[in-house]
């Protein structure tokens, strides 16, 4: 039997203001075999008697949705994150559409995350740091704004329908089917996960501090420019290691100075 790859997918909602919204997708979600809910410090009564009746009867993804203080702590494990955004941002993203990057997900042994931001503002540069790919669902350009729950039905029921098509099911609608069979993501069991990574970048960031490479009011650029070009290595945990070490040896040798 083959693995269900739809458990290893966790849809992350950064500060939901919503309890209807949350009960939503919480319902979505269930239509579409995802179970893995993470609310990052929700703004609404995610429990509400709003939210369960909107939920129907995907109450148990509500009740075992996970609440989070950060995005870190709701990527813990995860090996890749997908965000969703329609902003232009102050570093040069690559803007994707869900059916070029989703399929990606759908990985064995991979725990990822899809990532939406807060209904009134999206998701900040600061948040969105924590991807690797990024999604934008194209729309009308004289209303381009989608309400959440929307945005994110959108996105999952194209994700079951590469997964569909994964376990052999070729019968896809048009409009959702690919050419060919949902590309094998880059990313592998072995690779470093998401925290692994924010470890080395905070190390990073503070020895090119020291060192003067950086200056405080530009640090925040140039460390997404950083992210993004080590988003495109796909590092392995013995990788990140290594240049941990660097880093390390770079603090002792200037120390003896």
């Amino acid at each position: 039997m083959k693995q269900n790859l739809l458990a290893n997918i966790r849809i992350v909602l950064v500060e939901p203001a919503g309890a209807l919204n949350v009960g939503s997708i919480a319902r979505i979600m269930k239509n579409m075999g995802l179970t893995n809910l993470v609310l990052v410090n929700p703004r609404c009564d995610w429990s509400s008697d709003e939210a369960r009746q909107m939920a129907v009867h995907a109450i148990d993804v509500l009740e075992t949705a996970q609440i989070v203080e950060s995005i870190p702590t709701a990527l813990a494990g995860c090996q890749q994150a997908i965000a969703t955004t329609v902003r232009s941002r102050s570093v040069p993203i690559v803007l994707e559409s869900p059916g070029t990057v989703l399929p990606e997900l759908l990985v064995p042994n991979i725990q990822s995350a899809l990532l939406f931001g807060a209904e009134d503002r999206g998701l900040s540069n600061d948040e969105l740091k924590y991807a690797q790919r990024f999604i934008c669902i194209e729309s009308n350009p004289d209303y381009p704004s989608l309400n959440l729950a929307q945005a994110v039905a959108i996105c999952v029921y194209q994700l079951y329908q590469f997964y569909r098509f994964d376990q052999g099911d070729h019968s896809l609608p048009a409009q959702v089917s690919p050419s060919i069979s949902p590309p094998v993501t880059a990313a592998t069991s072995n690779h470093a996960t998401i925290e692994v990574l924010e470890g080395y970048y905070q190390d990073l960031e503070a020895m090119l501090l020291e060192i003067g490479y950086l200056y405080p009011h530009t640090a925040p650029v140039k460390m997404e420019k950083f992210r993004r070009l080590y988003n495109k290595a796909n590092l392995q945990p013995e990788e990140v290691a290594m240049l941990r070490g660097i880093l390390r040896q770079i603090r002792w040798a200037s120390n003896k100075l």
